[in-house]
């Protein structure tokens, strides 16, 4: 039986000619067959939310430890606000919704338990041994460690979707070869040996889409959670202009509106906002650099999905905000502190003794290899931890472990 991919609403006819069209990848690293009922994009999508790794985002932190509350984000549900922003915006700009909602959904996959403070963590006992980068992490477990198919390691995801998930925050050489956020992590550069993403042009604008996507959803839930932990209150938003017209916005038109309809009135309207400046600033961009395919979009001289001046700054307000009185509060200094001794000490542990991951495909790959593999390896056991099991493991080895409360 042969099937019409036509009649299958693939969305042809309706991507951009600067969109990245998944019946013209550029393929996998292992050659596949191509299915006949979905396009590559998708089978990508479909393979990063039946792993492991997607699956362990649900007890991983965004920023506030799960045992705090069952309604705070997770870096789960924050993933998922992404790709939905993602797929907005791709909607929006006549992309290929399918590549951004992967980029998105996989951009996480290579954060420690704890949030970014496990990952410092993590970073500060590697770093004798080339240390520790999310992103190189997040590669790492789709081209390597998640064991899933007879035939290979990893997802043996498209190229489109690589280049996305290393790329989405820009380049990562200048053209001359430097490093343009200090030097690139070596398992990215060890894998572009083997299939070059090239890492000195921009991604595509799916990838781009979802980058921004990300600061999206978290500048709006992160306040969304600081108000429900108590650490903000309105008084703190009316510090920032964006907000505080937002705020004049709803009790205009909602007096007297209970708090908890009050902020959610406030964040839709802040991601719509936001939303809408992307995409006015991309297509204006699109406009000046007249891109004819997907390659003029990597070859152009700038980012395309990106904030207006006006709305970066609020970025950047918004950020300052978030730092000062939340990310850096002592209460949550507190609770770092407690979860990196944790990373640390368990770190030593599985090095002084291999045998304590009490895992067979952990312990019996540790045998013989020299002191940087070794620990690169016991990194990417850490990595993959969840807070909770590594909060178990802690207890388990040590007579106290840190109250993260």
């Amino acid at each position: 039986m042969t099937i019409d991919r036509h009649a299958l609403g693939f969305g042809y006819g309706e991507r951009a000619v600067y969109a990245s069209d998944p019946w013209t990848t550029r393929g996998r690293l292992y050659p596949e067959s191509s299915s006949p009922t979905r396009s590559d994009f998708q089978r990508d999508r479909d393979r990063i939310v039946h792993t492991t790794a997607f699956r362990r985002l649900k007890h991983k932190t965004q920023v506030f430890i799960a045992q705090d509350g069952d309604h705070y984000r997770t870096r789960l549900t924050h993933t998922i606000e992404v790709a939905q922003v993602a797929r907005a915006l791709a909607r929006a700009l006549k992309l290929d919704e399918d590549l951004a909602e992967g980029v998105a959904l996989v951009h996480d996959f290579g954060h420690t338990p704890f949030g970014h403070t496990g990952e410092d963590a993590l970073h500060d006992v590697l770093k004798p041994y080339g240390g520790f980068d999310h992103n190189a992490q997040s590669l790492r477990i789709v081209t390597k460690l998640e064991r899933r198919y007879a035939e290979f390691d990893g997802l043996n995801l498209t190229w489109e979707t690589l280049e996305g998930l290393v790329k989405h925050n820009g380049p990562l050489l200048t053209a001359d070869g430097k490093g343009t956020r200090g030097p690139v992590p070596q398992p990215i550069l060890d894998y572009c040996e083997i299939h070059d993403l090239e890492i000195s042009t921009y991604a595509s604008l799916e990838a781009q889409v979802a980058a921004i996507a990300d600061d999206i959803a978290y500048n709006t839930h992160d306040i969304d959670d600081g108000l429900r932990s108590g650490y903000l209150d309105f008084d703190m938003l009316e510090d920032i202009p964006f907000l505080a017209g937002l705020m004049a916005e709803v009790r205009d038109r909602y007096p007297n509106l209970e708090a908890s309809r009050f902020t959610h009135e406030i964040m839709r309207r802040q991601i719509t906002r936001m939303v809408e400046d992307v995409i006015s600033v991309s297509q204006a961009a699109l406009a000046e650099i007249r891109p004819q395919n997907v390659k003029g979009i990597r070859s152009a001289d700038r980012v395309v999905a990106a904030f207006s001046p006006a709305m970066a700054e609020t970025d950047k307000l918004i950020k300052q905000m978030l730092f000062k009185r939340i990310y850096r509060h002592p209460d949550i200094m507190r609770i770092r502190a407690g979860a990196a001794q944790i990373v640390t000490d368990l770190f030593q542990a599985y090095m002084n003794d291999p045998r304590e991951m009490q895992s067979h495909y952990w312990v019996d790959h540790i045998a013989g290899l020299a002191d940087a593999a070794k620990a690169r390896h016991v990194g990417d056991y850490l990595a993959g931890m969840t807070d909770t099991y590594a909060i178990s493991a802690h207890r388990r080895l040590f007579d106290q472990t840190p109250d993260l409360r």
